[in-house]
């Protein structure tokens, strides 16, 4: 198996026929931190978790609602799925309010970071 003889001296620079500008370079970082930051912002855990929490609340609490008084009786007449339904509604629905009071905050551009 033999090697190329100019395979040696290129593999540290991979890139050498390449150049790129200073302006496509910064255009490059600025659209990969801005999907980056889309990303956070659609893929936060509070909009996941609070919006499971009240999709499956409205779910039990309507459970609870049209429960029946044999199904209350097992629980020993308390209506357990209107109860937990409701708390879970009101968990889902603190955890979207925190993300609406408190968003994901932009990301830092390198020029902020250094003062430049």
């Amino acid at each position: 198996m033999s090697e190329h003889p100019d395979h040696a001296e290129h593999s540290d620079r991979p890139h050498e026929g390449f150049h790129y500008s200073e302006q496509d370079v910064q255009r490059e970082v600025t659209e990969l931190e801005s999907k980056s930051a889309t990303a956070a912002r659609i893929f936060d855990l509070r909009r996941i978790i609070g919006g499971l929490f009240v999709l499956y609340g409205v779910i039990v609490t309507i459970t609870g609602i049209t429960d029946s008084r044999s199904a209350i009786d097992k629980a020993q007449g308390v209506n357990i799925n209107l109860w937990t339904g409701i708390g879970m509604l009101l968990l889902g629905i603190f955890f979207l309010a925190w993300l609406k009071l408190r968003p994901t905050p932009p990301a830092v551009s390198p020029e902020e970071t250094h003062g430049g």
